[in-house]
């Protein structure tokens, strides 16, 4: 009572005062945010473990190229020692102790010396050889990203068919039990009602583990949690791919995939370094230059002991040289011939290697050429049999109710239909993947590509409702008896 007064009193201010109170409202949790295509790849491309490990093999692949370049460049080389020399002559009876300090420098500087020069030019091969393949990597984290991204909104389509059938078998058995319970039925459609409904939901529960496996892939990919994604619009055009022709498609492939670009450097490198081996019967020509600083004990001047004169002086000495040191292999044991057949082997190796990938990227261009083309045709004919499936349905249930059909009939068109639903969300992604795939054999695929596909995202996707296309509606109405 005294709540209800302070209540009314409260109101009484407020109209006096020319103003009502606003009703207090809680606050409305925000939806929670769902995560875009872009997204996901701009996550795997910064948190990636197979990437960053990639880049660090790069980065350590590529250090070839100094190190072989090193062997051309001046070598300088210093030290220094200490010595203490103990002379006993007992013929002579005299005892001599010298010591001493000894710095020396030392610089080697190539002149000719061909198997270095192709060395280094193996070592560039090499270089680029990695960073086509870290390229080819990094492409394949575009494919990695839609292909994952894009079956999770595979799973959940496949998980709201799945709640659908379930929902509409279970509609089944309820009429087939009602029926049943008036005599309109006999016990056989009930069970046959039954065996749809408990299929249908153990179905459900397998798609709904599906759907957890693909955000689980997508954490993995990203190190990053999901529970939420955009969808794909149905009004994403469905177009063959430009150019029309698969020989175009090769023709580009050819020239621009990455891991072909990446075989053909690596035949450069066997090559260079086949012509590396057989620089080793060539002769060498190396500038030489030395310094030493010492005592001339430490350089060597030590006044004969074994005679009866000692010339016994301490100073300091220098001394210091420079040539020319020409070296003719004449024999290595067979080391040198064995290397360069090895060589000769391993340059044959990746020759092949080279033609077995061009066999690989022209195959898979056709291939994929066809499967987009299919997928085109696949989409509109699947699209049409999910209406055709559809009016089955409804025919098939009238059917049902004056008794010319039976509900084995019933049941059968119903799977049918949501597994029309299901083949045509299917060729979408088929479709969305192959196009991709396309590209990234012929080497083109690029982030652009990802970003052009964002543009048909439905932020407020929801699988339950738009895993049919606009302007189906599947059928829930309860069958009347």
């Amino acid at each position: 009572m005294n709540r209800t007064c302070g209540s009314l009193l409260l109101l009484a201010l407020s109209i006096a005062l020319g103003s009502l109170p606003e009703p207090l409202r809680a606050e409305e949790p925000s939806p929670p945010e769902k995560t875009d295509l872009i997204g996901v790849y701009r996550e795997a491309v910064l948190s990636n473990a197979n990437i960053a490990a990639s880049r660090a093999d790069y980065q350590a692949t590529r250090e070839v190229v100094p190190q072989a370049r090193a062997g051309l460049l001046p070598q300088i080389n210093a030290g220094g020692s200490y010595t203490d020399t103990r002379y006993d002559v007992k013929q002579y009876g005299h005892t001599l102790n010298r010591n001493g300090m000894l710095f020396q420098a030392s610089l080697n500087q190539a002149i000719i010396r061909a198997d270095r020069w192709f060395q280094l030019r193996a070592a560039k091969a090499v270089d680029k050889q990695a960073a086509l393949q870290l390229a080819a990597l990094e492409q394949n984290l575009i494919m990695q990203s839609a292909e994952n991204y894009f079956a999770v909104l595979r799973a959940q389509d496949n998980l709201a068919a799945n709640k659908a059938e379930e929902a509409a078998f279970k509609r089944q058995y309820e009429q087939a039990r009602e029926r049943f319970d008036v005599g309109m039925s006999d016990r056989t459609d009930l069970l046959e009602a039954q065996a749809g409904y408990d299929t249908a939901r153990a179905n459900r529960i397998v798609a709904e583990r599906q759907v957890q496996d693909a955000f689980q892939a997508l954490t993995t990919l990203t190190n990053r949690d999901y529970h939420f994604v955009q969808g794909i619009r149905h009004t994403l055009p469905v177009a063959p791919p430009t150019p029309v022709d698969a020989q175009s498609w090769v023709d580009i492939a050819v020239k621009s995939n990455l891991n072909l670009r990446a075989s053909q450097y690596a035949v450069t490198s066997a090559e260079e370094t086949l012509r590396q081996r057989k620089s080793g019967h060539a002769p060498t020509v190396d500038l030489v230059a030395r310094y030493e600083r010492g005592n001339n004990d430490s350089l060597g001047y030590v006044n004969n002991p074994f005679t009866n004169r000692f010339i016994n002086y301490s100073g300091t000495v220098s001394q210091s040289s420079i040539g020319v040191e020409l070296n003719i292999p004449i024999s290595t044991g067979g080391l040198t011939s064995s290397q360069v057949r090895e060589s000769y082997q391993r340059l044959s190796q990746s020759e092949q290697q080279r033609e077995g990938q061009r066999r690989q990227v022209v195959q898979d261009t056709r291939n994929f050429h066809r499967a987009v083309n299919t997928d085109v045709e696949q989409v509109q004919a699947r699209r049409q049999a999910i209406v055709s499936n559809q009016s089955s349905v409804e025919a098939t249930e009238l059917g049902y109710q004056v008794g010319t059909r039976n509900i084995v009939d019933v049941l059968e068109a119903q799977r049918s239909l949501y597994s029309a639903v299901r083949s045509y969300n299917d060729a979408r992604y088929d479709y969305i993947l192959n196009q991709l795939r396309l590209k990234q054999a012929a080497g083109v695929l690029s982030p652009e590509d990802l970003q052009d596909l964002s543009q048909y995202l439905k932020p407020d996707y929801d699988p339950d409702r738009d895993f049919v296309p606009p302007g189906v509606k599947l059928s829930d109405a309860k069958l009347d008896f």
